[in-house]
């Protein structure tokens, strides 16, 4: 068997498949159906400062090969995920989690993350300022280099351990905000969060979606997430989380040939909660048949035709 093994920002990882944010719940929900210690690690469901009940429903609209969704960052605040969810999942998870952040001002953001910072089963801060189904914030803190810097600065200076920035797809040039923030002492990047997307009921005449547009996700944004990957990875020298309509274990080898050091997994478990565990199975096999002897070893190994 090949090895599957990757480092990110420096703490190891037994390989590189990520339950994305927003998919995994606090993960004690899905060791219900299988041990999730297969897994690298997980994204928890993103935490805000206060509770939040997220955006009227409908919330989800079926796509072809995606789906959209306005969910709205529904979360208990982070007190409660502190008090309740990080103990619950303790008992079922012995690894590093990561722990993903949205905020609504700089300070919100700073706050979150100084108080997640001291949990020790938090490995990583993946802080998100690419969500596109929020007002006064989320996505707004993305599309501008001088508004990521200010968060990824502020969350710097609270707190000690790897702090990743989730990027927003929905820019012109997605590769000058990810060097804003690699300036601003970012450890990582992880991209893409979900592309602005919409549906309308024709009988109807409305959006399908309250919220009327919300983020598509699923296999129909690969490429576009691929070619993010890609460009960001060949222009900072921090690691690259590569996600976006990942399915299987091909499309995790592809990410990392394009430059991830680790891949998540998002829309793809709400299909098949087994996705994961599946991808984590069949990579030994997609290795081998690709003759790939080490994972770390193809980061970033793709043979452009200009090199060629």
């Amino acid at each position: 068997m090949g090895e599957m093994n990757v480092s990110l920002c420096g703490i190891e990882l037994k390989n590189p498949v990520i339950p994305a944010s927003g998919t995994f719940g606090y993960g004690y929900e899905f060791a219900e159906l299988y041990d999730i210690n297969c897994l690298g690690t997980f994204s928890c469901k993103g935490t805000t400062r206060e509770p939040r009940f997220g955006n009227p429903t409908p919330r989800i609209a079926e796509c072809t090969a995606g789906m959209i969704n306005a969910v709205g960052l529904q979360n208990p605040g982070v007190d409660r995920v502190i008090a309740e969810e990080l103990p619950k999942l303790k008992n079922c998870f012995s690894g590093l989690v990561m722990a993903n952040v949205s905020g609504f001002s700089v300070e919100d953001y700073a706050y979150t993350c100084e108080r997640l910072d001291r949990e020790e089963q938090v490995g990583w801060l993946e802080v998100n300022v690419s969500c596109p189904n929020v007002h006064g914030g989320g996505m707004s803190f993305g599309t501008d280099p001088a508004s990521a810097t200010a968060v990824t600065a502020a969350v710097k200076a609270k707190t000690k351990k790897p702090v990743i920035i989730k990027l927003s797809p929905n820019v012109t040039d997605i590769v000058s905000i990810a060097k804003a923030c690699e300036a601003a002492g970012a450890d990582g990047i992880s991209l893409i969060n979900t592309v602005l997307g919409m549906r309308i009921d024709i009988r109807r005449r409305r959006p399908v979606i309250a919220n009327n547009m919300g983020g598509f996700s699923g296999p129909a944004i690969f490429p576009l997430a691929l070619r993010m990957v890609y460009q960001v990875a060949h222009a900072v020298s921090i690691p690259v989380i590569g996600m976006g309509g990942v399915t299987c274990a091909d499309d995790v080898i592809e990410m990392m040939l394009a430059g991830a050091t680790a891949v998540e997994v998002g829309a793809a478990n709400l299909v098949n909660p087994y996705t994961c565990r599946d991808i984590v199975r069949d990579l030994p096999a997609a290795m081998a048949k690709y003759g790939i002897t080490s994972l770390s070893e193809i980061i970033g190994g793709v043979k452009s035709w200009e090199k060629t």
